[in-house]
């Protein structure tokens, strides 16, 4: 996606994302954290473009990590109990589980609206120009460029490795992750300790300055995620309160 089929401030996409995330974390589980993912799903399918495949994709990680965290609130250890390993589910314990994996759902997918729409330099270039101190910037893009750099190294070793059967067993397998790590650990300094030198030696002595991209705030567009968040959180707690689950789910 280039710049120009960017139009939306990221401002305004930080608003929308932002008040989601808010209400992930602050609203009931039950309807709040279905009705701001739903929220998040649509606008990722509908307006932001994101294919379900890609969305599949992104989300397969985060799922499985989920499920584990849901699992290892749930399972509870009972060294008295007779037979077995001792391991029981209850029900507060399934109900914390619930409750933490639908705030869990709700806060990713509000992430993942903003992650999928708005690229980390127009959110670092916004921030710049709302007060952020210009250190702090510049430091936060170094870091997320030199990460790029270091996913390109250790995808080109792991490759050299693989084709050197160094995967071949499990033995193999433990030392050249034990390689991998060194290898991107010491290219990852080199990189640093040149790319320090080169600033230097252009003489920079202050942030680093590039061509602003600046996109205008639509108030259509703030109108609308407002409205939106507003009628998110109503329709939650009215929920909440006149219909509320026969369980405990808060």
């Amino acid at each position: 996606m280039t710049a120009g089929e960017r139009p939306r401030s990221p401002g305004d996409k930080l608003l929308l994302a932002g008040g989601l995330v808010l209400g992930a974390l602050l609203l009931p589980a039950w309807p709040g954290c279905p009705l701001v993912a739903a929220v998040a799903v649509t606008a990722l399918l509908g307006p932001a473009g994101v294919t379900a495949r890609v969305l599949a994709r992104t989300a397969r990680g985060a799922a499985a990590f989920l499920l584990l965290g849901a699992v290892g609130i749930a399972v509870t250890w009972r060294p008295g109990a007779t037979g077995g390993l001792g391991l029981t589910v209850t029900a507060a314990g399934a109900s914390a589980a619930a409750v933490t994996t639908a705030h869990a759902v709700a806060g990713f997918a509000a992430m993942l609206l903003l992650a999928a729409t708005t690229p980390m330099s127009d959110l670092l270039a916004w921030a710049g120009r709302r007060g952020v101190p210009e250190a702090v910037v510049d430091v936060a893009g170094l870091v997320y460029r030199q990460l790029f750099v270091l996913l390109a190294t250790a995808r080109s070793v792991r490759a050299a490795q693989a084709a050197r059967l160094g995967y071949a067993d499990r033995r193999a397998t433990i030392r050249s992750a034990a390689a991998l790590t060194a290898a991107v650990l010491v290219r990852a300094w080199s990189r640093a300790r040149r790319l320090e030198e080169g600033l230097a030696g252009r003489g920079l002595d202050g942030p680093l300055r590039v061509l602003p991209d600046a996109r205008p705030s639509s108030p259509t567009f703030v109108a609308g995620a407002l409205a939106v968040l507003g009628s998110v959180v109503a329709v939650s707690l009215a929920v909440a309160h006149l219909a509320p689950l026969p369980w405990d789910l808060r």
